[in-house]
């Protein structure tokens, strides 16, 4: 590489001297600096004599983050602290990563997305525009690393930016706040991978009349436009970097689910919100189900929202009961969604493609209790998708369907805050022993239901995870941890095993993997124990992921590496840590 700085095994060589070498946040080392290295560097004088540890910067850093009064003005001290010391940074954040997890990432990125263009400073990754597509190669390329130099590349067109929508070109901040998570919870290397914001306009008219807004200021592009776009960014992305893996994050539910159905059997690719989100739900389901001690081929599953959340929970729940045994016809017949119009059904109009396999007929609910309020946009229920329309007097709402099918297992991706209401529990509760109940919506305002009351409502039988965190619920004397269905319990320990592998596919073995792999670690049948390992072991719980990735990954033949017989300490060597390497002028 032809630049001021580069790496070499452990050591950095740079060309930079003096403040300069301040100025560059993977070398620079504030008062860590050793006398030799301020030195050679020409750093003597520039600083305070006495030398600090890391942990003594990390923990004078702790206390500072500490004194901000709003999460908010924490996660802008934590930007300006990863924009000058990339070490310090990641140090601080493992050290405390449960947390500043909600900080860094979901929910509070949300605030520092929607003040993007106002509180603008350090630009950090990749921004492709739409209107110069020929623009694409160079802007990736002017990253200055070389082809076998990254591991990962982020991508988001924001259109569907956590709960809060399309926020157009600050949605760099999501894009940048994955791999955030990537590299504290799973090792991989910050200086090997690219956050990237594909701006292709935005259709909300408070950024469009917004004279700072940053972005292309017009409406998102045609479907054609935005597929030849698409395209030019993935080809250049596998051409300059071809061992890289591709991630999409929060796109609207009808891209994600065509770019994904388009590239994953052509290219190394991943899409979070649809199979990441799938497979921690499944990690939970395989745990609810081993207490429960039915089989999951025999369970009846409600999905509530049915959007890319939901259609890919539906999508890894189906093809898991295919793997008990079941043909698909038989595994689909055991899932229901539910829309903002009611029930899925096959006479609906505008059923989205990813919808249409779980719509059930509508002959066999054709005495079904409708709701005439069911239907339209506005109406009752969720998910991040558009509603189709309901029939004739309304659709079948969430209460009859519980009523009628007695789930076993009730999901909630619905973003409607108190959805699963008492009633609808008991009618579920009546009918089930152990009812596995994941209301995952997030923020915590959003959850369809709190812990504590599904528990109360249900005499402590629930098994219960949830999207959000909640403390621990103590009910009739037994104390209840609430595993949070967290995608960082999966997707950096995907990331991480398909980068050990050098995967050429990322492959449906490898997320059931995954999700197996995090059920295994924990024994949920422990009276109040969580369905899911806790978010502070992340690391650990992503060198399981990552070993039972990479062994998915050489069954199915997709991996290039050669693999150890013992997986777990390659997977323990291969991840990056944040610690200070030896800084050497050139």
């Amino acid at each position: 590489m032809q630049t001021s700085w580069h790496g070499e095994g452990d050591t950095w060589y740079t060309r930079l001297r003096g403040r300069q070498v301040f100025g560059e946040p993977r070398i620079n080392k504030g008062t860590s600096f050793p006398p030799e290295e301020r030195e050679a560097l020409g750093l003597v004088g520039l600083m305070p004599y006495k030398v600090f540890s890391l942990e003594q910067q990390a923990a004078r850093s702790y206390a500072q983050y500490s004194a901000q009064p709003t999460d908010l003005l924490k996660n802008v001290f934590l930007t300006a602290l990863h924009d000058r010391n990339e070490v310090l940074f990641y140090r601080l954040l493992t050290d405390h990563l449960r947390e500043m997890l909600p900080i860094v990432y979901t929910p509070t990125v949300g605030e520092a997305i929607e003040r993007y263009s106002h509180e603008y400073r350090r630009p950090r990754g990749v921004y492709l525009s739409v209107d110069a597509p020929e623009l694409v190669e160079s802007s990736l390329a002017a990253s200055d690393l070389d082809p076998d130099e990254v591991d990962l590349i982020v991508a988001t067109d924001a259109e569907a930016i956590l709960g809060i929508g399309d926020w157009g070109v600050g949605g760099i901040a999501i894009a940048e706040g994955k791999l955030v998570v990537y590299c504290a919870a799973g090792g991989i290397d910050p200086n090997r991978a690219i956050p990237v914001i594909l701006d292709v306009g935005t259709n909300r008219q408070e950024l469009l009349d917004d004279p700072l807004y940053l972005g292309n200021a017009h409406p998102r592009v045609d479907r054609d436009t935005y597929d030849r776009f698409i395209d030019a960014y993935v080809t250049a992305a596998t051409k300059l970097f071809p061992d890289a893996l591709l991630h999409w994050e929060d796109f609207g539910p009808s891209n994600a689910h065509r770019i994904l159905d388009h590239y994953r059997d052509r290219i190394l690719t991943f899409n979070d919100d649809i199979q990441g989100t799938g497979a921690v739900n499944l990690a939970a389901v395989l745990s609810g189900v081993a207490v429960s001690g039915v089989p999951l081929a025999e369970h009846r599953v409600v999905i509530f929202g049915a959007g890319s959340a939901g259609s890919g929970i539906a999508r890894q729940l189906r093809d898991a009961m295919i793997g008990c045994g079941l043909n698909e016809a038989e595994a689909t017949a055991r899932i229901w969604a539910v829309d903002r119009a009611g029930l899925l059904t096959d006479d609906m109009d505008d059923l989205r493609s990813f919808q249409r396999p779980f719509a059930r007929p509508a002959s066999e609910v054709a005495g079904w209790a409708r709701d005439p309020s069911l239907g339209g946009p506005g109406g009752p229920g969720g998910g991040d998708a558009a509603a189709p329309a309901a029939g004739a007097g309304g659709g079948i709402a969430l209460e009859e369907v519980v009523r009628r099918v007695g789930p076993t297992i009730m999901v909630g991706t619905s973003t409607r805050a108190g959805a699963f209401t008492e009633s609808i529990v008991r009618a579920m509760a009546d009918r089930c022993e152990r009812p596995i109940i994941l209301p995952l919506s997030n923020p915590t305002r959003l959850a369809e239901a709190v812990p504590s009351d599904l528990l109360r409502w249900t005499d402590g039988r629930a098994l219960v995870a949830t999207g959000s965190p909640f403390e621990p619920v103590t009910h009739d004397k037994v104390t209840y941890v609430i595993g949070q269905a967290n995608n960082a319990l999966m997707f950096p320990g995907l990331g991480l095993g398909a980068v050990v592998a050098r995967a050429s596919r990322v492959t449906d073995r490898m997320i059931f993997a995954a999700a197996r792999a995090i059920a295994d670690l924990v024994d949920a049948t422990t009276p109040g124990a969580s369905l899911l390992p806790q978010i502070n072991d992340v690391r650990e719980t992503s060198v399981a992921v990552a070993t039972a990735v990479g062994r998915a990954a050489a069954e199915d033949g997709v991996a290039r590496a050669r693999l150890e017989p013992d997986l777990a300490a390659q997977v323990r060597r291969s991840m990056w840590e944040p610690v200070y390497r030896p800084v050497r002028p050139v």
